[in-house]
């Protein structure tokens, strides 16, 4: 079900198609990238098309904007708008979008942080973020979020915050986010992911599906609409007679 220009998949409001998307959130080392790599490999192993957009901390950082426990209105605002442009940008070309750490995850560690320092947000620069957190989110179709095994050791292939209060902090509020803006999603604990990838691989496949035979049938009407009538076929007209 390969169509790298032509995605068949979930509609966008404008009806363009866009692709299934799945997106994991939750605090740092919990296994998001792993999970997500272990998902494209099998996504792809079924002759699927498949994105994914990286954690943008690490650039976020390149370009002198705070991260982690440092998060401010300006680099969350940032993260948001580039990870948003960077989905958006996979639309037209694959059947399925992983994403590592949706619009919500961003807003969750923004507030982790002004919690960590005991700072308030300012509530129209707060309501900006959750309005556009929340307005996007109805473009993930299926949503994770990791759960946090404080034991776990930090990961190594980058480097870390190892501030543990914060990692406790962000897995709180990320969770909070999803909570109050009614975004609907699953939880990712370290032991669920074999069962968490089946479940997500067949969701892509009933999802690319259910699209499929939604553009057919919609395919097959306007062929019927555009039909060109009979020659024989006009109405007949009636005729009067005088007595």
């Amino acid at each position: 079900m390969t169509t790298p220009t032509a995605p068949i998949g979930p509609a966008a409001p404008d009806g363009m198609q866009r692709p299934v998307t799945i997106a994991v959130a939750g605090t740092h080392s919990t296994g998001k990238t792993t999970f997500l790599a272990r998902l494209a490999h099998r996504l792809r192993q079924r002759h699927l098309e498949v994105a994914t957009v990286a954690d943008l901390g690490e650039q976020a950082l390149r370009t002198g904007l705070g991260i982690l426990h440092s998060h401010t209105y300006a680099s969350t605002l940032w993260i948001m708008a580039r990870g948003i442009s960077h989905e958006v940008a996979t639309w037209p070309h694959v059947d399925v979008l992983l994403v590592d750490r949706p619009v919500p995850d961003a807003l969750g560690y923004y507030l982790a942080a002004l919690d960590h320092r005991g700072e308030s947000p300012d509530p129209v620069a707060l309501g900006h973020l959750r309005t556009l957190a929340a307005q996007h989110s109805c473009h993930y179709d299926l949503t994770f979020r990791t759960t946090l095994d404080p034991t776990a050791p930090l990961g190594t292939d980058k480097p870390r915050d190892t501030d543990s209060r914060y990692r406790r902090l962000a897995d709180h509020h990320v969770g909070q986010v999803l909570v109050e803006l009614a975004i609907p999603h699953r939880l990712l604990p370290a032991h669920g992911h074999d069962s968490a990838i089946t479940h997500a691989t067949d969701f892509a496949l009933d999802q690319l599906g259910a699209a499929r035979q939604r553009s057919d049938h919609d395919t097959d009407h306007d062929t019927d609409y555009d039909r060109p009538k009979p020659a024989n076929s006009a109405p007949a007209s009636s005729s009067r007679t005088s007595g």
